[in-house]
């Protein structure tokens, strides 16, 4: 297999950068020069107009508006320059005149679409740095440390086009013990991150109110149900989070219920298990559900990690369709921290489905039992 691909340097938001003024200047002259050549092989000044006259808008593509604007005065001078002293070949005057206005038009329109590109990626970097901010505020800082548990993890967002991503988690410790949250609003963009808020706001608060969990996943779904109401009424999409609540105290087994989320792998002396836990429905959607919420309860003894994840890792898919074996490949990382398994899964995952591939939100979370009990 090759080296990865080279890729045009990035700013620190992710921007492509523009190219130098030295490079610049060395890539127009270096068309022109080729282009002349054509010109003078073929004996046609169609070369002129077909060829030199896209600088402009690749320009406007790739430069600032500065080196935008003397790209087109350079082509604008040079057609203009090859044109007329060309006259004497029998050439008309008006196609010649023509030619130059053409290509003086280009390089205006060139210039005022960089103008606007640059407004425009300037705009998008205000909102995601903005946005990206405002999760970084509200998702605290891993690894979380509680007298139950020693949560670690990692989250990354894809930001290109989508801003940020509604992968949310938060880690509580209560007087009933220590609680882990870990969900997916439906969506992306700032919408989602609404919704996001909306859940973790109301986790730390309930977490601290409600003495079990279908308690607290009752104050969530109310939650996403209310802002649902306040979405609709601003014209907004209403949204559905999938989630997973984890409640640990100092027993030997662990409670969870799950709304519609990935299941949790436990990982204990060597072997990945899948607890059995029940899905429901997703928060916002309780109204639809058949039955009520249930608590499940499994074997958590000292020493033991969970895995939790969001589908951006159960969904990453190599270049064939085939789905990342997450069992699989936990059984290959067993020798791994907990601390250290998050990001190993997650590079693993971005090898698996190819560097370059967009993939979707990632979350990974370990939850490692107290020794202590």
């Amino acid at each position: 297999m090759t080296g990865p691909r080279r890729k045009r340097p990035t700013d620190v938001n992710g921007a492509i950068e523009p190219p130098g003024n030295a490079e610049t200047v060395v890539g127009v002259l270096s068309v022109t020069v080729l282009v002349e050549v054509l010109g003078v092989l073929s004996g046609s000044e169609v070369w002129l107009l077909g060829l030199l006259v896209i600088l402009p808008g690749t320009a406007s593509a790739l430069c600032t508006v500065q080196q935008t604007r003397f790209v087109a005065a350079w082509t604008t001078l040079f057609v203009s320059l090859t044109l007329f002293l060309r006259a004497g070949d029998g050439g008309r005057w008006l196609d010649r005149a023509l030619l130059v206005l053409l290509t003086l038009a280009l390089g205006v329109v060139s210039v005022y679409a960089c103008h606007r590109r640059i407004a425009r990626e300037q705009e998008m970097l205000r909102l995601r740095s903005t946005a990206a901010a405002m999760q970084r505020h509200i998702l605290h800082p891993l690894p979380l440390i509680t007298d139950d548990v020693l949560v670690n993890g990692v989250y990354e967002p894809v930001q290109e086009d989508r801003l940020v991503g509604g992968d949310i988690y938060d880690v509580v410790a209560s007087p009933w013990g220590t609680r882990v949250l870990i969900g997916d609003v439906q969506g992306k963009g700032l919408a989602a991150v609404g919704a996001a808020f909306a859940v973790i706001g109301a986790f730390r608060e309930a977490a601290h109110r409600e003495p079990t969990l279908t308690a607290l996943v009752d104050a969530l779904d109310a939650s996403v149900v209310r802002h649902n109401s306040y979405a609709e009424q601003n014209g907004d999409d209403e949204r559905f989070v999938t989630a997973l609540i984890i409640g640990v105290d100092t027993g030997s087994e662990a409670q969870a219920v799950n709304c519609g989320h990935i299941p949790p792998w436990l990982l204990h002396e060597g072997a990945v298990t899948v607890p059995a836990v029940d899905s429901g429905v997703p928060l916002g959607l309780g109204e639809l559900a058949i039955e009520p919420t249930t608590v499940d309860w499994f074997a958590f003894p000292a020493g033991a990690t969970l895995v939790l994840s969001t589908d951006g890792l159960t969904e990453t898919r190599a270049h064939d369709g085939t789905f990342y074996p997450v069992d699989e490949r936990l059984m290959k990382h067993l020798d791994l921290s907990p601390t250290e398994l998050p990001l190993a899964l997650h590079e693993d995952a971005r090898a698996f489905a190819g560097h370059d591939r967009r993939q979707d939100d990632v979350a990974v979370l370990t939850v490692r039992r107290s020794p202590r009990y």
